[in-house]
């Protein structure tokens, strides 16, 4: 069944078929057809980009999921967006579940803030909105020059712990930085649960060391963890500690937590985050380590690792995003996505 008013197109944008299957879950909520487009790479490695019907006078919605050749996943964005635009869509919405390099967000040294630089050649492209799910900082919306909807995947992922986790009501929330303990508050309140924070962060390379052109600056800190300074408490084999975060690709931290954990008595260890980037060895990583599971969205296809690892589990955030787009298209309020979410999430 159709459930949105007419002139609505939506495409995906990746080249590669496994990052189309978020963008045929969501056509399929939404009732329609995929738009007919063509995306591809020349031998020379460049994109190509054909689309195959009229857009003129449409409300398009591109979708694009992240691959693991990242740069690729931003000119198929760009350059489809931009076939949009000298096509005359009326408007443009990107959908990007998992903004790419939304971690190089701060200046370091003489580095860049790429994300803005991304923002920027998005806009200039021709992109009208973006919907993009937990971005790393909240800040980046102020990147761009168009209205920008940060959804959350926390609902998703907090049905998961009350229906998969047995006897999730004795489990305590865990983050494995200071960095992430606001995230970690907001679903212990929300679940009623109690809250460990892992203090004590590996030391830095000399290229991030601290330095007076950071921007925001930072406050210098030991690298080595002070034993008094993790988890004061032993945690009681009844109650098995969820990890939270947004991003696990670079598992070696929470590798490290599960290990720290499993020291103090913890038996079943889970972690969950929105986004599974789970780049290189991370799935054996994981398979060889004390972590029992390890719960990411469809935000990024990762077929692959969980063939690898039967430890990683995928939660569904397609009728999240699928709504978002009705609601933009058929111009309605965008509020109720954002009920019972909170400030900290």
């Amino acid at each position: 069944m159709n459930h949105t008013k007419g002139g609505l197109v939506i495409f995906t944008a990746n080249s590669h078929p496994s990052s189309r299957e978020l963008g045929k879950r969501i056509a399929e909520r939404l009732g329609v057809e995929l738009g007919k487009v063509q995306v591809y790479q020349e031998a020379n490695r460049e994109t190509r980009v054909q689309i195959q019907e009229s857009v003129r006078g449409k409300d398009v919605f591109v979708i694009q999921t992240a691959s693991k050749d990242v740069n690729t996943t931003i000119m198929e964005m760009l350059i489809m967006v931009y076939a949009c635009r000298t096509s005359c869509a009326r408007s443009i919405t990107g959908v990007l579940p998992y903004f790419p390099y939304s971690k190089q967000c701060k200046m370091r040294k003489r580095g860049s803030i790429v994300s803005k630089l991304i923002a920027s050649m998005m806009c200039k492209a021709g992109l009208t909105h973006l919907i993009t799910m937990d971005l790393h900082q909240k800040e980046i919306q102020g990147f761009f020059n168009i209205p920008v909807d940060n959804l959350r995947a926390s609902p998703f992922l907090l049905q998961y712990i009350q229906e998969e986790i047995p006897d999730y009501r004795n489990a305590v929330i865990v983050a494995k930085s200071p960095a992430s303990a606001k995230r970690a508050q907001s679903f212990a309140e929300r679940l009623r649960l109690g809250i460990a924070v892992i203090h004590g962060e590996a030391q830095d390379a000399e290229s991030d060391q601290v330095d007076g052109r950071h921007s925001p600056p930072t406050v210098k800190t030991t690298g080595a963890i002070h034993p008094s300074m993790e988890i004061p408490l032993l945690i009681p084999k009844e109650k098995p500690p969820i990890t939270v975060d947004d991003i696990i690709d670079d598992v070696d931290s929470f590798v490290a937590a599960a290990e720290t954990l499993k020291e103090r008595g913890a038996y079943k260890i889970y972690v969950m985050a929105t986004h599974g980037l789970l780049s290189s060895e991370a799935p054996r990583f994981i398979e060889e380590s004390a972590i029992d599971e390890v719960v990411v969205t469809n935000t990024i296809p990762h077929e692959l690792q969980k063939l690898q690892c039967p430890k990683i589990k995928t939660v569904d955030i397609s009728m999240i995003l699928s709504e978002a787009i009705r609601r933009i298209h058929n111009g309605e309020s965008m509020s109720y996505l954002f009920r019972n979410i909170g400030v900290d999430d």
